[in-house]
């Protein structure tokens, strides 16, 4: 569908304003249409393929649906090289169909957030097409343009997160453009007004269209430095891998230019009073940022005129370890003020954390199930991203199955985003697991994934899927761990504590994040109901509780 398609709110729109803050504490469930469900038999996810899956979303017992790209794309990047903002691309349907899967999630009181890439464009953008036409034309300056050096050689030192410079010639105007991914994603320039008030005018037709909110694509990337100044190289001792795999020498600058302008403040408040005309209409942010990740979030989500939420990439990389998580939460805690933290550990960029966060063999289940407590009782909202909750690993795939340029760009040291990009497994018996009835879908099936089929898991009590579903059913009924405070506790090495408060609810989390018994000594004066637990069974000795290897509880205190 083009972009001239009307602009009129279809039927099915929920009633947002009945809890306009539904989604602090919301659960999300993070889609990735290409890798869902096939409704048409081409090997590829479409929009009706999810409408049809849209029960099994419901019966996990989260609030929201998260549907990454599905707009109009050469898909060089999969979807995140938008060409037309308000176009679905023909191989995931028609915005009939966009319509009827959102009257549908709404039936069965599902919020819908759609993905927006409003940073850059695909270089097949029509905006972008007038723009490289000439230096004079009406969008000129709606990219990111310089001249060269004397020499010839780019403007600076900026690097593109997809290898190389972050800057390309462009024939047509004898200049270069800037490009912080692939050299067919251009960067917008959002010091340009005109450019602010398209893309505005572009996510409002999706509010109309019934939306219920965005995730912003690398929200801290919008603005640059007007001056072009070079990054300085990164201080040894804050280098961080969070971003970029470390084999890229992106992570080697201090992106103090590039990105994380101040200028990036004003505009997403105007963003906000936008979504503030939708009342019950929300904003999660993706912030990229090894060095001031925290900060940037914190300056993001307070003061309530801003982002309504936002996450990092402290848990979608880092180590399992209780440390590393106290001290992520507790720096969380003091910075972000009155901002509200979105978590993930698992997404459509990074490793699945069944295999980034490698546990003893054995012990896979139980882990499983601690990481997905863990994340389900951190104060914020949550991000759980498809087949996480089947337990699904990272598949390993060959580089002849590759299509990820990422990854291509950096085998064999860095496997790209495909091995977490791989179809849905709906039924262990079935053909490419029920994805798809096509002869090959458009990434391999692993076969391991197959014995992880949700069809198999429904039958098993024990499963990691049926846990999902208890748990996040359990914390629907704690509001101290929706929408509650949280008060870390002195626990011990390999320990994990916190408390959750709302109200006269208190609820204690504890977790041991090590394949060895721990003990947790329970503080002074505080008691535990006996007949309250939820995990698994831990003995008690007095004041002190036995841990058990990756045993996480949750209990309320009296």
């Amino acid at each position: 569908m083009s972009s001239s398609t009307m602009t009129t709110a279809p039927q099915g729109v929920s009633d947002r304003a009945t809890d306009p803050d539904w989604w602090r504490g919301a659960v999300i469930y993070q889609i990735y249409p290409r890798s869902f469900q096939d409704s048409n038999g081409d090997g590829i996810g479409d929009l009706v393929g999810i409408t049809q899956r849209l029960d099994y979303v419901a019966d996990l017992g989260v609030d929201a649906i998260w549907l990454s790209p599905f707009f109009t794309s050469p898909m060089k990047d999969f979807g995140y090289d938008v060409s037309d903002y308000r176009g679905v691309d023909p191989i995931f349907g028609t915005l009939d169909d966009f319509d009827r899967l959102t009257e549908r999630a709404h039936s069965l009181g599902l919020k819908v957030v759609i993905d927006q890439v409003i940073s850059h464009t695909s270089d097949q953008h029509a905006w972008f097409a007038e723009s490289r036409h000439s230096r004079t034309n009406e969008r000129s300056d709606w990219y990111c343009w310089s001249d060269p050096r004397p020499d010839g050689s780019p403007p600076n030192n900026w690097l593109s997160i997809f290898g190389g410079s972050a800057w390309t010639w462009d024939p047509r105007r004898c200049q270069y453009y800037l490009h912080n991914f692939l050299a067919s994603q251009p960067d917008l320039n959002f010091h340009n007004a005109d450019v602010r008030k398209a893309l505005l005018s572009e996510c409002r037709f999706w509010l109309e269209r019934g939306v219920d909110g965005f995730r912003l694509d690398t929200v801290n990337f919008y603005y640059h430095s007007q001056g072009l100044e070079s990054n300085p190289p990164v201080d040894p001792e804050e280098y961080n891998a969070s971003i970029a795999p470390a084999v890229n020498p992106y992570n080697l600058q201090d992106h103090l230019y590039d990105k994380s302008q101040p200028e990036n403040l004003p505009f997403l408040m105007q963003l906000r009073a936008l979504l503030d005309e939708y009342p019950g209409t929300t904003t999660v942010g993706e912030v990229g940022d090894a060095q001031r990740q925290l900060e940037i979030m914190s300056a993001y989500t307070s003061g309530h005129n801003k982002l309504h939420m936002a996450y990092t990439f402290d848990f979608l990389g880092g180590e399992y370890d209780a440390g590393y998580f106290h001290d992520r939460i507790a720096d969380l805690e003091e910075m972000v003020g009155d901002g509200w933290p979105c978590w993930a550990f698992s997404n459509h960029d990074v490793m699945r954390h069944i295999s980034r966060w490698q546990v003893a063999h054995g012990y896979e289940l139980r882990f499983a199930k601690q990481a997905a407590m863990l994340m389900l009782c951190l104060r914020g909202s949550v991000c759980v991203y498809q087949g996480e909750e089947l337990g699904l690993t990272e598949a390993e795939l060959s580089f002849d199955d590759l299509v990820d340029p990422y990854g291509i760009e950096f085998w064999p040291n860095y496997k790209g985003r495909d091995g977490c990009r791989t179809p849905m497994v709906w039924q262990a018996a079935s053909h490419l697991g029920a994805f798809s009835a096509a002869p090959k879908a458009w990434l391999p099936v692993p076969a391991d994934h197959l014995v992880h089929a949700v069809d198999r898991l429904e039958e098993d009590p024990e499963s990691i899927l049926n846990f999902y579903r208890a748990f996040i059913a359990e914390r629907r009924q704690r509001p101290e761990l929706v929408k509650g405070d949280i008060e870390l506790l002195d626990s011990g090495t390999g320990v994990l504590a916190f408390i959750r408060r709302h109200g006269n609810a208190e609820t204690l989390c504890v977790f041991n994040m090590t394949s060895d018994e721990r003990d947790f000594e329970l503080p002074s004066g505080l008691d535990i109901e006996q007949n309250d637990w939820h995990g698994d069974l831990v003995p008690r000795q007095g004041g002190h509780l036995n841990l058990d290897a990756y045993i996480g509880l949750m209990v309320r205190i009296v």
